[in-house]
């Protein structure tokens, strides 16, 4: 009974926790401007939290909260402040100074946070010049080859795609959840009034979102934890949850420097 119980109680917090990310995300994607964007700050910031909890430990008290502060205050400044190269220029400086910090690891460290960093300006990029039906189409990617690749997994199952780092993850969906992009990108062709070109940038976001999963599953491994932090009742830690986003949104960030997107 005990155990029956338990798992209702852990349910009934990962649904309350899932609805409540639910409407704080649709909301300020609706509202867009400074409202999302201090939402992704906010992010960024936790983000960058657990990632110091989990690569320095030892770290004395409050130098994690620190480094979350420093983060979602400098993504937003630069973001409100900045552009073209001085934008990047600082948000370059600001990774290196937080990795700077890591006793050790520093290249993961760095390498970590500037995809969490780059992937907020993505979002925020997104969001502000491409509109609200873009980030609809982002995050319908991330979560639509997720669910496609959890389900194919298991009822078509075979050859793993990387034991060693993420033991669950199949090729079977993998590439079903490439499948499921294309489909995406032919449902919104007409909404975002795009070309053919979209079923290529839509998989290739598909993909990087799946590399995300995987890279965050390889630091956890690093790390020896099982989550990155039990911030979110039932679902672990933000990166837990966003370790797909901010790699596919790194991926728009890129295509839309390359003019690929629109």
């Amino acid at each position: 009974m005990s155990g029956t119980g338990a798992s209702f109680t852990d349910l009934r917090a990962r649904a309350l926790s899932g609805i409540a990310m639910a409407v704080v995300g649709i909301g300020a994607v609706w509202a867009g401007g400074i409202v999302f964007d201090l939402l992704v700050a906010v992010l960024v910031g936790l983000m960058v939290w657990e990632l110091t909890r989990m690569l320095d430990a030892d770290a004395g008290f409050g130098k994690a909260e620190a480094q979350g502060i420093t983060a979602a205050v400098a993504i937003l400044v630069f973001w409100l402040q900045l552009a073209g190269v001085f934008l990047l220029g600082a948000v370059v400086l600001s990774i290196a100074l937080l990795a700077w910090r890591f006793p050790k690891d520093r290249g993961i460290a760095a390498a970590y946070l500037a995809l969490i960093l780059f992937a907020g300006l993505g979002l925020m990029g997104l969001r502000s010049d491409f509109g609200m039906v873009w980030v609809l189409w982002l995050v319908l990617l991330v979560i639509g080859s997720d669910v496609a690749g959890y389900f194919a997994g298991r009822i078509i199952g075979g050859p793993k795609l990387w034991p060693r780092v993420s033991p669950k993850k199949t090729w079977s969906g993998t590439v079903a959840g490439w499948g499921l992009a294309v489909v995406i990108a032919l449902a919104f062709m007409g909404p975002l009034n795009a070309g053919a070109g979209l079923i290529l940038a839509s998989v290739l976001v598909a993909m990087a979102g799946q590399a995300g999963d995987i890279a965050e599953s390889a630091i956890k491994r690093h790390a020896g934890v099982k989550d990155s932090s039990t911030l979110i009742p039932g679902h672990g830690g933000v990166l837990d949850r966003f370790d797909a986003m901010i790699a596919a949104a790194l991926m728009v960030l890129i295509l839309a420097a390359l003019g690929l997107l629109g």
